[in-house]
């Protein structure tokens, strides 16, 4: 239920979008994958149009595209950074056209509601509306940024980069320590025997 919901305005956007979706046309009957654990786990199917559906057969999907939580509102605003937080698994060139669709797929919202309120009404709702999802976007972040500080210091569940790089570094220290041993030790073991 829950993937209609999902691939309805993904479908419209590509409606709208004839070129992406005449680019889709030539991955038909193959299937994507969208991982965003523990939220999503949504399979879709290019149909012969272009478009999208809902598939739910239990074989594996072509391509498998998976990223944080954290990574959703930096994709929604196309943050190209973002873009480089997706795993993906399984049809390469199929994961990034589709990712190359999806960085350039930018429905006019304001076009569609001036059909209905006019043009002046429309822009200044899809003002409000940018504002609003702006605001989302860094209150998503913030709060994506005080969770990793919190796994990461009040309740270690994440270990940090530098202290993950320290640890390598003084574990190749003793490794190399434990290699000079071992060769002192053979020479010892050498000058006993004579």
């Amino acid at each position: 239920m829950f993937s209609a919901y999902a691939i309805l305005p993904i479908n419209y956007a590509l409606r709208h979008e004839s070129w992406a979706s005449k680019w889709l046309q030539s991955y038909e009957g193959k299937s994507v994958r969208i991982c965003i654990p523990p939220l999503v786990d949504l399979k879709m199917v290019v149909l012969a149009n272009g478009e999208f559906g809902h598939s739910n057969d239990d074989q594996e999907a072509d391509a498998t595209l998976s990223f944080l939580p954290g990574t959703l509102p930096g994709l929604i605003a196309h943050d190209e950074s973002a873009y480089d937080a997706i795993h993906i698994a399984g049809d390469a060139l199929f994961a990034e056209d589709l990712i190359t669709i999806s960085k350039n797929l930018k429905p006019n919202i304001e076009q569609e509601l001036g059909k209905f309120t006019g043009d002046i009404p429309a822009h200044r709702i899809a003002e409000a509306g940018e504002s609003l999802f702006q605001w989302h976007i860094s209150l998503i972040r913030n709060l994506s940024d005080t969770l990793g500080e919190y796994w990461s210091e009040e309740q270690p569940m994440v270990v940090k980069p530098n202290d993950l790089k320290d640890f390598t570094r003084r574990t190749e220290e003793v490794n190399d320590a434990l290699e000079t041993l071992e060769i002192r030790i053979n020479r010892l073991i050498q000058k006993c025997n004579l």
